[in-house]
């Protein structure tokens, strides 16, 4: 039988609960994120509330899917992974996720980006996912590389980063037929 799509023996997935509040703010806030993201300008507080509340956890409505990655040890919050820009019509989306600080380097992130793509091809059905990440970000690189995604293009001065424009590597991994 196959495992739970949100859970495996170190981590879970799970919808977004109010009490996440304070964590996505703590995450959607850290500049180091935000050249990646295409934010220019922190969050408050009552944007990222009324995001939540606007949320109908549902894909096919949002176009979205943000789930927040919990240690199962100890029922902590350690990381948010999405799937963006949904096409349902083209049955695909772009992953993105973020790993607290202090909780990288254990390996959460392939545990939530296995669970994710499992749930996405076996009970969405979605054709492909896709990532973009920049040339040297060899930690990102490595991670979808190991969870099957193929580098399938490079784009050129993409990204706006630390004051000059850097390469970004297009990812994507299809579901087999």
């Amino acid at each position: 039988m196959k495992h739970p799509y949100f859970l495996n023996d170190r981590i879970r997935l799970r919808a977004m609960e109010p009490e996440d509040l304070d964590v996505i703010y703590e995450i959607e806030n850290e500049p180091k994120g935000w050249d990646i993201s295409n934010f220019t300008v922190p969050y408050s507080r009552y944007a990222i509330k009324q995001y939540m509340e606007n949320s109908q956890c549902d894909m096919f409505a949002d176009k979205q899917l943000r789930m927040m990655i919990v240690r199962r040890a100890d029922d902590v919050v350690i990381g948010i992974i999405d799937i963006s820009d949904f096409i349902p019509m083209h049955s695909r989306g772009e992953v993105g996720i973020v790993i607290r600080r202090e909780f990288r380097g254990e390996g959460y992130a392939k545990d939530a980006l296995m669970l994710l793509c499992d749930y996405a091809f076996d009970f969405l059905y979605l054709k492909q996912l896709t990532a973009h990440i920049a040339v040297d970000n060899e930690t990102s690189l490595h991670l979808f590389t190991s969870c099957g995604f193929k580098r399938c293009g490079l784009l050129k001065s993409w990204w706006f980063l630390e004051g000059g424009f850097k390469d970004v590597v297009l990812l994507q991994r299809i579901r087999e037929a």
